[in-house]
């Protein structure tokens, strides 16, 4: 019996089941992406790319919304905001394991389970429809929302004249009058940013030229004074009444074929005691931001400072597996269409890898687990067929190990 028991395992090779291939952990989708600005749609397009089924779910609520047009980003300098996400999602809808849907996520519920990680995502749909789904992986593009402050004018002119980067908007308002609506440590170290653009710069700094100011700024920017001096910038400290617009720089001279041209926007700059209004021609701002969601939050991520803390050595993920955070929202500290999408596609391919990786554990896992059983289940098929009645090898009719 030995040696033929013996002959028989040679043939396993040839006889043995494929591992399992299933997932890991079933799901609706391999990724939920909560968000559809620049980052949600670039981490979209890196899962598309790979066939991951994905579903992205877009509050329709964008921060560089208000702004006239979207600047240095390569191929597409001087589109619109809408246009470029139009053009995005236009040419993600063609990969099939995508969809993208108009929601709000309302909550990210994660699951208890063994070594791998499930959410279920809670949105509500356009038409007071609520809808629930599982996910592997969640993806954080929820954006910051600017604090804008009461100041009449402020908000009604944003966007249009008055910038918060000069990357994003400040050529269209070179060599022109610029004025720096922020808190004077703020306002100092912001002229260092948009020299190159402008020198004809007044400090807007709304009463913030305090003793205690002055000494946080030299801490952050040692001889702060006289650098002013050299540069021949002024602060004005008196309390802003408000700012009103006398020219829409977006009528004058516009040419949407380039992607970029002067804008000449005009404002007056009023204060709380009457006397001797200033005229800029735009505004470069530094306000405070902060997140434009509370799911993440609530789902337990943890912030720093304002953003959503996630770790840049392993994808973007947050201090909860398999939530990740992108694009302005996450504590990268960079806030710019290019890194958006660098952001989006980064989390892409790490996620992507998570998923797989884990794949591999649970089907290497199951595959061992069924080795014993397969081994005895194709030696009792090859000896059913070997061992019939009257050939040379029958060697009984029980199977026995």
């Amino acid at each position: 019996m030995l040696p033929l028991i013996l002959f028989l395992l040679t043939l396993l090779p040839h006889t043995h089941a494929s591992p399992l291939l299933a997932p890991a952990v079933r799901a609706d989708y391999d990724a939920i992406i909560v968000g559809g600005g620049p980052s949600g749609l670039a981490a979209a397009s890196g899962l598309a790319r790979v066939r991951r089924n994905v579903l992205l779910l877009d509050s329709g609520s964008y921060r560089n919304d208000p702004t006239r047009h979207a600047h240095d980003i390569a191929g597409f300098d001087g589109v619109t905001p809408a246009w470029l996400r139009y053009a995005a999602r236009r040419q993600i809808s063609q990969y099939s394991s995508v969809a993208l849907v108009n929601g709000s996520v309302t909550a990210i519920l994660p699951q208890v389970q063994k070594n791998n990680t499930i959410f279920t995502v809670q949105a509500d749909y356009p038409g007071n429809a609520s809808v629930s789904f599982t996910a592997r992986k969640v993806v954080l593009a929820t954006g910051m929302r600017d604090i804008l402050p009461t100041t009449p004018g402020i908000q009604e002119n944003w966007g249009k004249g008055i910038y918060w980067c000069p990357w994003c908007d400040g050529h269209e308002h070179a060599d022109q009058s610029l004025g720096i609506l922020a808190r004077l440590d703020s306002a100092v170290t912001s002229v260092r940013e948009i020299l190159s653009l402008n020198t004809d710069i007044i400090l807007f700094v709304n009463g913030t030229d305090t003793p205690a100011n002055r000494a946080a700024t030299t801490a952050k920017f040692a001889g702060w004074e006289k650098y002013l001096e050299v540069q021949n910038v002024r602060i004005e400290n008196r309390t802003l009444a408000g700012i009103t617009r006398l020219r829409d720089g977006a009528t004058e001279g516009a040419d949407p074929s380039l992607p970029t041209y002067p804008e000449h926007d005009l404002f007056r700059v009023e204060f709380e005691d009457g006397k001797d209004a200033v005229l800029r021609n735009a505004f470069f701002a530094d306000f405070p931001s902060t997140q434009r969601s509370s799911v993440g939050v609530e789902a337990g991520v943890a912030l720093y400072g304002t953003k959503l803390a996630a770790d840049n050595a392993a994808g973007l993920v947050t201090n909860v597996p398999g939530i990740f955070a992108i694009g302005d929202a996450n504590s990268d500290n960079v806030t710019n269409v290019p890194h958006a999408f660098f952001s989006g596609k980064r989390t892409a391919v790490f996620l992507h890898v998570q998923i797989e990786r884990e794949n591999s554990f649970a089907q290497i896992a199951a595959a061992e687990k069924r080795d014993g059983a397969d081994d005895v289940d194709a030696l009792k098929k090859i000896w059913a067929r070997m061992n019939q009645p009257g050939d040379v090898t029958h060697a009984g009719d029980e199977f026995e190990m």
